[in-house]
C-alpha cells in the first residue's frame, strides 16, 4: 500500500471519529440554577462575555462584577475558564444571563463542606447580627453564628454595644453546618476555642513541670475548686488547694478575673488535664504555730462553717481549729445556727493547743469577770454573763 492510501485512509478514520462523535452529541440547553464551566471571550468595563457551549454567549452583568472581589476581577483574562452560574436562559432581550460570583459560589460550598468534615479552623467577619445571632461572611458566602456558640459577647446582656462594635471584625470559628439546598452556613466561635484551647494546653503540658510556679486568672468557680487560665489553657484548683484552712465555696476566697500565682501540682498529659493548688505558695500556719500562739492567748478569727456540734473558725493566718458547741456562749446553747452563721468575726480564746497534730481548740467561755467574748451577730443571744474581752494580741 502506498504512502497515499495510508494518508487517505487515516483521514477517513477521522471523519468517521468526528461523525460518530456528533451522531452520538445531544445539546442541553443551559437551565435556570444550573453551573457550568464556561471560557471567557470579552471583557469590558460593564460586562464579561463567556463561552458555555450554549446556542449564544453568556453576559455576565454589571451587578455581579460589582460584587465580586476587586482584586479576582482585576486578575480575569481572556480565555480563562470559570464557573457560572445559569441567572436565566432566556431575559426579555433574549439574553442569557449567567454570574461568574454565584459560580464561584460552589467552590466555596464545596470547601464549606471539606471544613465540616477536617473541623479545620476558619476566618469570617462580622456583617451584622439579629435576635439570634450574628451574620458573618466567609469568601462569598453568608453565614451564621448562633449567641449560643458565641464567646467574644454575650448576646442577652451585652448586645447592642457589642455586637455593633464587632461588625467588621474577623473571628475564628469552625464550621457546624452545611446546607447548600437551603444556603445555610452556621459557624461556631466556641467550638473553634475549645480547639484552641486544647491545642494550648498540649502545649503547656509539653512545657510545664511539675513544681513549677505560674501566674493565671480565675476563669470559673465550682463547687468543687476554681478554674484558672495560665497561658491559654485551663487548670483547675480543687477546693482542697485553695487554702490551708478549710474552704466551704472557691467564692469564698477567690473571685472570677482574678490574678494569682499557682503552684503546678499535677500534670495527666494522657487526660490534658493540669492541677494546680494556691495553699502550695502560702504559708503553713502550722509550721510555727507553737512560736506564735499559746493555750489562753486572745485571737480574732473567721467562722468558715457551723455543724450540729459547733463551728469551725479560721484566725487571718490560715490556722482553723474547733469551737465547741458547749465552749459558745456561757456554754448552755442547744444549737449553733441560730447563734453563728459562716462569715461572722469572733473575738476568741485558744483553749487547747497541739501543732504536732495540727489541732486547735478555742473558746468563749472567759475565765476572768474582766474578760467576755463579742457578740458575733445583731441576732445572736448574749451571753449569760456578759463583760468585756481585752485587746487582741
Amino acid at each position: 500500500m502506498s504512502e497515499k492510501d495510508d494518508k487517505n485512509r487515516e483521514l477517513s478514520d477521522d471523519f468517521e471519529a468526528l461523525l460518530t462523535a456528533s451522531l452520538s452529541y445531544t445539546y442541553t440547553p443551559p437551565r435556570r440554577g444550573e453551573i457550568r464551566t464556561a471560557r471567557i471571550l470579552q471583557i469590558e468595563d460593564r460586562e464579561i462575555i463567556v463561552d458555555l457551549g450554549a446556542k449564544q454567549d453568556g453576559i455576565v452583568p454589571y451587578q455581579d462584577l460589582e460584587r465580586m472581589d476587586k482584586e479576582f476581577r482585576e486578575k480575569l483574562t481572556v480565555g480563562e475558564e470559570v464557573p457560572v452560574y445559569v441567572v436565566n436562559p432566556r431575559d426579555q432581550n433574549d439574553n442569557l444571563v449567567v454570574s461568574i460570583n454565584m459560580g464561584l459560589q460552589r467552590y466555596d460550598w464545596d470547601k464549606a463542606r471539606e471544613l465540616l468534615q477536617s473541623e479545620q479552623p476558619v476566618q469570617i467577619t462580622v456583617t451584622g447580627y439579629n435576635k439570634g445571632g450574628v451574620l458573618v461572611r466567609w469568601h462569598r458566602l453568608e453565614g451564621f453564628i448562633p449567641s449560643s456558640h458565641l464567646t467574644t459577647v454575650n448576646m442577652s446582656a451585652e448586645r447592642r454595644d457589642t455586637v455593633n462594635a464587632l461588625i467588621n471584625e474577623k473571628l475564628d470559628v469552625k464550621v457546624i453546618e452545611v446546607d447548600q439546598d437551603r444556603r445555610r452556613l452556621i459557624f461556631s466561635e466556641r467550638e473553634a476555642q475549645r480547639e484552641w484551647r486544647q491545642k494550648q494546653k498540649a502545649r503547656l503540658l509539653a512545657e510545664l513541670k511539675e513544681g513549677d510556679k505560674v501566674t493565671g486568672v480565675v476563669t470559673g468557680l465550682r463547687d468543687f475548686g476554681a478554674f484558672v487560665n495560665i497561658g491559654g489553657a485551663d487548670g483547675l484548683i480543687h477546693v482542697s488547694e485553695l487554702a490551708w484552712h478549710r474552704v466551704d465555696h472557691p467564692r469564698d476566697v477567690l473571685r472570677v478575673g482574678d490574678e494569682i500565682q499557682v503552684y503546678v501540682l499535677n500534670l495527666d498529659r494522657t487526660t490534658n488535664r493540669i492541677a494546680l493548688s494556691r495553699k502550695r505558695l502560702l504559708s503553713d500556719p502550722w509550721e510555727d504555730a507553737h512560736l506564735r500562739y499559746h493555750e489562753g492567748q486572745l485571737v480574732e478569727g473567721t467562722v468558715t462553717n457551723v455543724v450540729d456540734f459547733g463551728a469551725f473558725v479560721a484566725l487571718d493566718d490560715g490556722l482553723e481549729g474547733l469551737l465547741h458547741l458547749s465552749e459558745m456562749g456561757d456554754g448552755s446553747l442547744k444549737e449553733p445556727y441560730s447563734y453563728l452563721q459562716k462569715g461572722d468575726r469572733l473575738g476568741l480564746r485558744i483553749s487547747h493547743l497541739e501543732p504536732e497534730k495540727r489541732r486547735v481548740g478555742f473558746t468563749q467561755r472567759w475565765g476572768t469577770t474582766e474578760e467576755t467574748p463579742e457578740t458575733p451577730s445583731e441576732d445572736a443571744p448574749p451571753p449569760a454573763d456578759p463583760e468585756t474581752p481585752p485587746a487582741t494580741e
